[in-house]
């Protein structure tokens, strides 16, 4: 197990601009176009704008190179033709024994200007590498191997079973989860690639042809320089801090939760061993050599960065998906990616699946979707924010999420914590604390019985008694009381407040002058903005007919049919009905 960390209470956070262009640079390959996702060298600022102007990739990043980087247009198309040429060649001759279908090719994209601050950029995607006639025709698709990782696709399971499991503890569960088990597995193949003699532990062991392709998918990764600008867990502090403070979804606690793991692995595995894990590699990048690091704190960020950027979740497991993640994310007209069957010459196997949302000429662009999702998991993911989680007179995919728990002086704690654990889902016991989404208008009905829960006391405190362990926490998916009700009410009505002010104050800090990333914070947090107030619009008229609801006495009343008035006339009883006073027929 890792040791907790103490987590940093930092306050606000930063953004990041992410963009995609595309054209085409005709590469030869048969039916293969790994798709465009963070494979961009870039040096540029990304920003989100129209379907086709904010690109970032569902598992990762496109690389974009910028002219701001010192090196001139012709210069970055070239070393992103390099890249694409290489990942192309290594398709044609081995993609055909590993992938079962691959209609696409990798090509450079290119993207000018809109009406945004964005400047033109160059990045790395996938086209189709043939007419593709109809909707929901298979553009791709990927086998696991998930049994011994022989094949292209990386698994978190592969991590612990496979690759690390003579370096990790029985039972190891990082606070980054899947994601840093993956971003362990993608260091891993980049030290293998170490020029100077491969590092890294030699598995998982692989069919001929995948080390090539998986070669020229890592040298085609963004490098940590061109991360610090296409992902927020790699932006820098300042930026970091205004991100925090625009979402309620905080990075800080990301950032946490990567350098817990980083120090923990760092400090039992990586440097026990620096002939196997050195703290740096060198990468052959097209004609150039270049340093990376690796087995450290700072290469798992990175590494962590890329994983959350590029990876997908796919038949019950995220997973990293080299060529499928250069696909680019659209709104409209694309599909997410999917588990299914795919047939081999020795009968079928699982594998991901890559379709097309609309008919494609030759030469088009093959984009997918990342899936529904808020502005600020997208930022934090991807890199961009999509047009459909902006801020809207119409709605739009507006989302904020909401903290609560059991309160650490609640006199009834260990009783709530016992129910949570033991009474609530068989299958996933709930924490102490949770977050809920909310979208404006009536909350998630969940979050009111986790609330009911939580501020349960006084007069109420009686449900508590172990005759109604059972069934407390289906009391609480209906009211208890109304001073129950108010406590619950008014805890979210107090958390959209609290957000939203935390959100004023940065408004306030920065004027109007905004940089790129500062744009993308903005975006989110008008999403986030929008969600919150009509929230707290709702469930402040909520607060306001809590005398019309109906609560648990009633109920109980109702049940054992004493809600009525008697009357001496309503002599002809029943179950249910009006008692009659010495009205029993018993015959002693």
């Amino acid at each position: 197990m890792v040791t907790v960390i103490n987590r940093r209470s930092w306050s606000s956070a930063a953004l990041l601009a992410c963009i995609q262009l595309i054209s085409i640079v005709s590469t030869s390959c048969f039916s293969w176009s790994p798709l465009n996702h963070r494979q961009h060298t870039q040096i540029a600022t990304l920003k989100p704008s129209s379907p086709q102007t904010y690109y970032s990739n569902s598992g990762g990043y496109e690389w974009n190179l910028n002219v701001a980087s010192g090196d001139t247009a012709t210069t970055t198309r070239e070393k992103l033709e390099t890249l694409a040429t290489i990942a192309n060649d290594a398709l044609t001759e081995h993609g055909s024994d590993i992938f079962k279908s691959f209609k696409a090719r990798v090509a450079v994209m290119s993207q000018s200007a809109d009406e945004d601050t964005q400047q033109d950029a160059l990045r790395l995607g996938l086209v189709a590498a043939e007419n593709i006639r109809k909707e929901d025709e298979l553009v791709a698709s990927l086998p696991f191997y998930d049994t011994d990782g022989s094949g292209l696709a990386l698994a978190p399971h592969l991590a612990t079973k496979l690759v690390y499991k003579d370096k990790l503890p029985e039972g190891y569960d990082g606070w980054t989860g899947d994601a840093g088990l993956l971003a362990m597995l993608l260091l891993n193949e980049m030290a293998r690639l170490n020029v100077d003699g491969s590092k890294g532990i030699d598995l998982p062991t692989r069919k001929d042809g995948i080390p090539s392709l998986m070669s020229a998918w890592v040298t085609s990764l963004p490098s940590p320089e061109e991360m610090s600008n296409l992902h927020p867990l790699m932006w820098d502090e300042n930026d970091q801090e205004v991100l925090q403070s625009s979402s309620t979804k905080k990075i800080y606690r990301l950032l946490d939760d990567i350098e817990d793991d980083g120090a923990w692995l760092d400090e039992n595995a990586w440097s026990l061993d620096r002939e196997t894990f050195p703290e740096t590699i060198k990468l052959q990048i097209g004609d150039s050599i270049k340093e990376r690091q690796c087995f450290s704190t700072e290469g798992f960020r990175y590494a962590v960065s890329l994983v959350r950027s590029r990876s997908f979740f796919v038949d019950g497991s995220l997973r990293l998906l080299p060529y499928l993640d250069y696909a680019n994310h659209d709104d409209f007209d694309s599909f997410e990616l999917v588990g299914g069957g795919i047939g081999m010459l020795w009968g079928s196997a699982k594998g991901a699946l890559l379709k097309s949302g609309k008919s494609l000429r030759e030469g088009d662009e093959v984009c997918i979707s990342y899936g529904p999702k808020g502005g600020a998991d997208y930022l934090l993911d991807h890199g961009f924010v999509p047009p459909m989680c902006k801020a809207s007179s119409t709605g739009g995919a507006v989302t904020s999420e909401l903290t609560f728990e059991v309160d650490d002086t609640d006199r009834f704690r260990d009783d709530k914590l016992d129910i949570l654990e033991y009474e609530t889902y068989d299958l996933a016991p709930m924490e102490p604390s949770q977050v809920f989404d909310v979208t404006g208008g009536r909350p998630d009905p969940a979050m009111y019985q986790f609330l009911r829960l939580a501020k349960l006391g006084g007069k109420d405190a009686f449900l508590l008694e172990s005759i109604f362990r059972k069934e407390v926490w289906g009391f609480m998916s209906v009211p208890v009381s109304e001073d129950n009700e108010r406590a619950a009410v008014t805890a979210v009505i107090d958390a959209c407040e609290n957000a939203l002010k935390e959100m004023d104050e940065i408004i306030d800090e920065e004027g109007s002058a905004l940089s790129p990333k500062l744009q993308l914070c903005a975006l989110v947090r008008g999403s986030e903005r929008q969600a919150l107030e009509r929230t707290l619009e709702y469930v402040t008229q909520e607060a306001e007919a809590l005398d019309l609801k109906e609560y648990y006495q009633e109920r109980r009343l109702k049940d054992l049919g004493l809600d009525s008035d008697w009357s001496p006339e309503d002599d002809d009883v029943s179950f249910g009905g009006t008692r009659v006073p010495g009205g029993a027929d018993y015959d002693w």
